[in-house]
C-alpha cells in the first residue's frame, strides 16, 4: 500500500527529500571509495607480479647459462658454477639433471638432494618451455619460474628458483591499510558535508512549500525569497509572479462582487420602495398605482440586463470555447443599425454609415452582433440632441477595423484608460438615467479579445469619442477575399 501524507501534514524525515539527497551523495562517494581501495591494489599486485616473474625468469636464465657448460651435470659441478653467484638467502635454487632429479637445493634444511622434483614447473622447463609465474596469499608474494639447461640443443637438465617476500607483501598492505583510513575519513566528512548541503538545499524547498501553503490559506500577499541564480531561485521568482496575479486576481474578484452587489442593490431597492409604496398607500388612485408598477417594470429590466451581462462575463471568464465560423461583418452592422433606428430617431441622432463589402473575420455571428450593438447604442444614448453617429467598416492589409464615432460630450483624458473596467462609468448619475450597467465596454473588449481582436479609444475632435475595434481578416482558402464597395 502507498502511504499518503496530507497536504498540511509534516513529512517523515525517511520520505524527506533531504533524507534522498544525502544518501545520493553518500552512495556516489561510496562507490568512488571502493573504486580507490580496489583499483589501485590489483595494479600495484600486477605490476608487482609481473616484475618479479621477469626478474625471477632472468635470474634462472643467467643460472642455467652458467651451468650449461658441460654436457652432463652433477651435484659437484652445479655446486660449483652456482655457489660463486652469491644467490644465497634470496631464493630458493633448485637444479635437476634432464630426468628431474635433483642435483642441487640452496636450501640445505629440506634435503632434497637425490630426489625428484615433481613439479609442474620443472616437468615443463625439462620439455623446452621458459615458466614465470607470481601470486599473492597468506600476506606474501609467491614467485617462482623454471628455464631449461641446453647444451648443444638438447635439455640436460633444468633451474628452478622461488622466492617468498613478505617485505614488499606488507608494503602493499601498509597501501590498503593507508587507503582504508583516508576513506573512513573521507566517508565521515562526506556524510557531514552531505547533511549540510542537503539541509541548506532543503530548507529553500521548504520555504517554497511554506509559502504555497500560506498562498493556499489565502494569504496572497506573502512573498518568497529566495536568492541566488539556480532553478530554485527562478521558481521562487515564478512563484512571486502567480501570487501578484492571483493577489490582483482576488482584489478584482472582490471588487466585482462589491460593484455587482451595489448594482443589484440599487434595483432592489427601488422595487422594495415602490411596492411597500402601493401596499401602504389605501386608496391609492389608478393612474397613480400604474405610474408604479411602470417603475417596478423598468428596475426589473435594469435587473435583467445587469443579470444578462454578468452572465456574459462569466462565460467569457471562464475561457468557454466557441465554435468560430466565417462571419460578414457588414451584414452584422446592418443589423444593428436597423435596430437602433427607433433609438435613434426618438433622440434626434443622425447614424452615418460607410461599410465596405466582403470584410469577413473568424467569430460568431452573436458576439459580433453584441460588439457593435454595444458601441453604437452607447454613441446613440451617450450623444447630444441632433448629433451624429458615424460607424465606419473597412479592410486594411489583413485587418478589419470597425469605427464608432459620436458627437457627444466624450470622455474626460483622465477617464479613458478605465472605461473598460467593469461597473466604471464616467457620469454615473447619466448612465443610470439611461439604463447604463456600466457592462457593456467591459463586454466589448473581452469578447474582442476572445476572437483575437482589441480594442482602442480616442476623444475625437471637435467633440465626441472614437472607438476602433480590429480583428484578424479571414481568407477564404485559396486566395483573398478584397475589401471593396463594389
Amino acid at each position: 500500500m502507498t502511504e499518503r501524507v496530507d497536504q498540511g501534514e509534516r513529512i517523515p524525515f525517511r520520505h524527506s527529500i533531504q533524507l534522498k539527497f544525502a544518501l545520493t551523495y553518500i552512495v556516489i562517494i561510496a562507490a568512488v571509495l571502493i573504486l580507490l581501495n580496489t583499483y589501485p591494489v590489483l595494479v600495484s599486485q600486477d605490476l608487482v607480479f609481473r616484475s618479479k616473474a621477469n626478474m625471477l625468469h632472468s635470474q634462472a636464465s643467467v643460472i642455467a647459462n652458467t651451468i650449461a657448460q658441460t654436457e652432463k651435470l652433477s651435484a659437484e659441478t652445479v655446486r660449483g658454477y652456482i655457489e660463486p653467484l652469491d644467490y644465497m638467502g634470496q631464493y630458493r635454487v633448485l637444479v635437476t639433471d634432464q630426468f628431474g632429479l635433483i642435483l642441487y637445493d640452496s636450501d640445505d634444511l629440506r634435503a632434497t638432494e637425490g630426489r625428484y622434483a615433481m613439479l609442474s614447473e620443472v616437468v615443463a622447463a625439462l620439455r623446452g618451455y621458459d615458466v614465470a609465474a607470481s601470486e599473492y596469499r597468506e600476506a606474501a608474494f609467491h614467485s617462482r619460474a623454471a628455464v631449461p639447461v641446453i647444451y648443444r640443443d638438447l635439455t640436460i637438465g633444468c633451474v628452478y628458483i622461488y622466492e617468498y617476500d613478505t617485505e614488499q607483501a606488507q608494503l602493499l598492505l601498509d597501501i590498503q591499510q593507508n587507503l582504508r583510513s583516508i576513506s573512513l575519513v573521507v566517508c565521515v566528512v562526506v556524510l557531514l558535508m552531505s547533511i549540510v548541503f542537503s539541509k541548506a538545499l532543503t530548507r529553500r524547498i521548504a520555504a517554497l512549500l511554506g509559502a504555497i501553503r500560506r498562498v493556499r490559506e489565502g494569504e496572497y500577499s506573502h512573498r518568497v525569497d529566495i536568492r541566488g541564480r539556480d532553478e530554485l531561485s527562478q521558481l521562487a521568482g515564478e512563484f512571486n509572479q502567480l501570487t501578484d496575479r492571483l493577489q490582483t486576481t482576488e482584489e478584482v474578484r472582490r471588487r466585482f462582487v462589491s460593484d455587482a452587489s451595489h448594482e443589484l442593490k440599487t434595483p432592489l431597492a427601488s422595487i422594495r420602495l415602490l411596492t411597500d409604496s402601493i401596499l401602504q398607500t389605501e386608496g391609492m388612485d389608478l393612474d397613480t398605482a400604474r405610474e408604479f408598477v411602470s417603475d417596478i417594470g423598468e428596475e426589473a429590466e435594469r435587473l435583467t440586463r445587469i443579470s444578462e451581462k454578468l452572465l456574459t462575463l462569466t462565460r467569457m471568464d471562464s475561457a468557454v470555447q466557441v465554435e468560430e465560423v466565417p462571419v460578414d461583418v457588414r451584414a452584422v452592422l446592418e443589423k444593428v443599425e436597423h435596430m437602433l433606428t427607433p433609438l435613434a430617431d426618438e433622440s434626434g441622432i443622425q447614424v452615418e454609415t460607410e461599410l465596405e463589402k466582403g470584410c469577413m473575420v473568424l467569430a460568431t455571428e452573436d458576439d459580433l452582433y453584441q460588439i457593435a450593438f454595444n458601441l453604437m447604442e452607447n454613441a446613440v444614448k451617450y450623444n447630444v440632441p441632433g448629433g451624429q453617429v458615424m460607424v465606419a467598416l473597412r479592410g486594411i492589409g489583413d485587418l478589419v477595423i470597425l469605427t464608432v464615432e459620436d458627437t457627444g460630450v466624450g470622455i474626460p483624458e483622465e477617464d479613458l484608460p478605465k472605461i473598460f473596467d467593469r461597473f466604471y462609468r464616467v457620469d454615473k448619475a447619466r448612465s443610470r438615467a439611461a439604463g447604463g450597467t456600466g457592462l457593456g465596454l467591459s463586454i466589448v473588449k473581452d469578447t474582442a479579445r476572445q476572437h483575437g481582436g482589441a480594442v482602442t479609444v480616442r476623444r475625437r475632435e471637435g467633440g465626441g469619442t472614437c472607438f476602433e475595434v480590429a480583428f484578424p481578416r479571414w481568407y477564404p482558402e485559396g486566395g483573398e477575399l478584397p475589401c471593396s464597395d463594389d
